[in-house]
């Protein structure tokens, strides 16, 4: 398959775990042993993948970091608060001293542990004891009678929609500042203010709808960057439930589901299937997945923080401390490092925003240097999603976010299919950019079709 043009050390998980495998099939079975990982979450629920790997002595580094990226991906694609290892006392132990505070992988012990609201942990298991993988499929999104409201929270304005039997009665954009306010009072208001407008459009509200950047458990707010700049230790409970206590006030039933999983939902509605993963290349990269069933499976599906990259040269990520995740290729970040790799030199003081702007109007121009920014973020993703693969049962990829607008967005596309099409012909089927017509569901129908509701 094809490889970037500007980032010559790239080396995929794909890969990395096809050459893993490869070294220890050619070992004697006396070296080889058979490690799984399990990964739990609240209510049960837990992720199973187990490999082939060289037995405690044989190959310990590599080994290791094979582990250790594999943890790493299944916690930031399902989430988790704690992780067991059978098949490897070496990995468990690694792996323990690694996810504590002050080891290496702090941030992310310390990110799952708000999230499930509990200690996290690592856990030696044996063989015997590894429990039989249980997943959720919660089955929201696509109902449409009675009366709602659908709220989307953007990070620069908040959307809101009146939808009566599925037609939209009433819709108002307005402009707000919810990251840079500290008083968590600005934000309650302002959406309660939102839904009391769309009410105020209806006969009655029989369900509320909300999509939200985040990560969300029972509708509640567990970590939104929305709400960065309020003071967790003292207003924590009052963000958490923002969203409860507003439905209170309005006196419906409300769903809160990520951003990312709406947007998945708003294509399988359009389709008229599941088994969606929509992927938007933006500020960040975020992710949604609408399952076979067409509903959520309560994922974090935070592929920004999920390693793309094997390389020990991969550019490293300010907020996680982490090298070769997804949000440093499939974002406005990755366009800007690739620009640099290539020789160009931004102007001093620009935003990313701006930056991007940048390279994607030489794009349009046809310059050479874009022109190969762009095709390469695609071979970036066609090696990607193979990897993705492993893990969601992908039949439809929908590409978003304004790293897709334009000519280079036209060019991601043609290059990911282009690389595709040698090794994976099947997936290279699965890629669509939703056009005007496509997207006509519309974020604000999707969210307010996310709860079941108690139509009348």
């Amino acid at each position: 398959m094809k490889r970037p043009v500007l980032d010559r050390n790239f080396y995929p998980m794909a890969d990395a775990l096809k050459d893993y495998a490869a070294e220890v099939l050619s070992r004697p079975e006396a070296e080889r042993t058979r490690v799984t990982l399990v990964v739990e979450r609240s209510g049960g629920y837990n992720f199973v993948y187990a490999y082939d790997s060289l037995r405690d002595g044989v190959d310990d580094e590599r080994s290791y970091k094979i582990a250790e990226r594999l943890v790493k991906t299944v916690l930031w694609i399902c989430g988790g608060f704690r992780v067991g290892v059978a098949g490897s006392d070496m990995i468990a132990s690694r792996l323990k001293e690694d996810y504590r505070e002050g080891g290496k992988r702090a941030f992310d012990a310390d990110f799952m542990s708000g999230v499930y609201e509990r200690p996290f942990e690592v856990i030696r298991l044996e063989t015997n004891t590894v429990p039989p993988e249980k997943r959720e499929s919660l089955r929201i999104g696509g109902f449409t009678s009675g009366c709602r409201i659908g709220f989307d929270a953007g990070g620069s304005d908040r959307k809101v929609a009146a939808v009566v039997d599925g037609k939209v009665v009433y819709s108002e954009e307005v402009v707000w500042h919810p990251k840079t306010q500290p008083d968590p009072h600005y934000h309650y208001n302002e959406i309660l203010t939102a839904m009391r407008t769309a009410a105020s459009h209806m006969p009655r509200v029989d369900c509320i709808g909300v999509s939200s950047a985040g990560v969300y458990i029972q509708n509640r707010i567990m970590v939104a960057s929305l709400f960065l700049a309020v003071d967790k230790k003292k207003y924590g409970d009052f963000v958490k439930d923002m969203y409860l206590n507003v439905a209170k006030e309005i006196g419906a039933p409300v769903e809160v589901a990520n951003d990312g999983d709406v947007t998945a939902l708003a294509g399988s509605m359009e389709l008229g299937e599941g088994r969606v993963l929509g992927i938007a290349m933006g500020t960040s990269e975020a992710v949604g997945y609408i399952n076979a069933e067409g509903g959520i499976t309560g994922w974090l599906s935070e592929l920004a923080f999920a390693p793309v990259d094997f390389s020990d040269s991969a550019m490293r990520d300010e907020w996680s401390g982490d090298i070769g995740v997804g949000c440093k290729y499939f974002s406005q970040d990755g366009v800007i490092k690739l620009a640099e790799y290539g020789g160009y030199v931004f102007p001093e003081g620009l935003t990313p925003a701006e930056k991007l702007k940048i390279v994607q109007a030489l794009a349009e121009e046809g310059d050479e240097l874009a022109t190969n920014v762009f095709r390469d973020i695609g071979i970036y993703l066609a090696h990607t999603l193979p990897y993705y693969a492993k893990f969601y049962d992908i039949k439809h990829v929908l590409l978003l976010g304004r790293v897709m607008s334009g000519r280079g967005g036209d060019l991601v596309l043609s290059s990911c299919k282009e690389a595709l099409g040698e090794e994976y012909p099947e997936l290279a089927e699965m890629l669509s950019t939703p056009d005007g017509s496509s997207r006509r569901v519309g974020q604000a129908i999707a969210a307010a079709s996310l709860p079941r509701g108690n139509t009348k």
